[in-house]
């Protein structure tokens, strides 16, 4: 099964999100059959942002579109709360959604270990923004200056000012970052490849998923992921296009 990395964006159903949740939505239906269920069991995570109650419903509605679909959602709503081990029991998929990446890696952390458990024996993993940012080894939380130096556009309401590097889930071994050609985030990661705070990392761009599998790399939707690596004299950025 494969980890889905979606770089943000709209959570309506549209011609070109329609895709991101089906091809998620179709491999927990097979690890369903396999389990002896009809119809798959989706936990849906949302992290202290705006209205968590609202986007947990909004993706129960784009899993729906895809396919009949079991949810046990999880909202987490204030500081210091984190997910209970019993909503990931027995899952065929686990969906973590977007807002303020801090409160979402503190509110997962306990589970870190069990996330990789499930996607190591098939359970199919998608990260919406913030949920993509932490799916990786060493994650990009926020911030927007290294040692002082701006080096990405005005985060928005992101209490970190240096960009902070933090343990993530380990699903996929380099950084990754979201929003990248609407927000401008794709200095932010070549800085942080640069300054060696990470080793390496992908850029999502919005209504665009980078699903990682047995098979490879895969590109869906309507944008672009920016893949940015060292190089002899500097940093290497190239795209892989949908």
């Amino acid at each position: 099964m494969s980890v889905h990395l979606v770089g943000g964006g709209t959570f309506e159903p549209t011609d070109a999100t329609a895709p991101i949740w089906a091809g998620f939505r179709d491999e927990a239906a097979a690890h369903a059959a396999r389990a002896g269920r009809e119809v798959p069991r989706i936990a849906v995570i949302t992290a202290r942002s705006g209205d968590p109650a609202a986007q947990a419903a909004k993706i129960v509605a784009l899993l729906d579109a895809a396919g009949p679909v079991e949810v046990r959602t999880s909202v987490i709503i204030g500081d210091g709360e984190t997910v209970p081990p019993a909503a990931l029991a027995e899952v065929d998929g686990v969906v973590i959604g977007g807002g303020h990446a801090p409160s979402y890696r503190a509110a997962v952390e306990p589970v870190f270990g069990e996330l990789r458990r499930q996607v190591a024996a098939g359970v199919p993993y998608l990260g919406f923004s913030a949920g993509a940012m932490i799916a990786a080894e060493r994650a990009i939380i926020g911030g927007r200056r290294i040692g002082g130096v701006v080096v990405s556009p005005e985060p928005g309401d992101q209490e970190l000012d240096e960009v902070t590097i933090a343990p993530g889930i380990g699903l996929v071994d380099v950084a990754i970052e979201v929003h990248v050609a609407q927000w401008g985030a794709l200095s932010r990661l070549v800085a942080a490849v640069e300054a060696g705070l990470v080793e390496g990392g992908l850029g999502i761009d919005e209504d665009t998923a980078l699903v990682v599998g047995d098979g490879g790399l895969r590109v869906v939707g309507t944008g672009s992921v920016w893949r940015v690596l060292p190089g002899e004299q500097g940093v290497v950025v190239a795209t892989m296009g949908a």
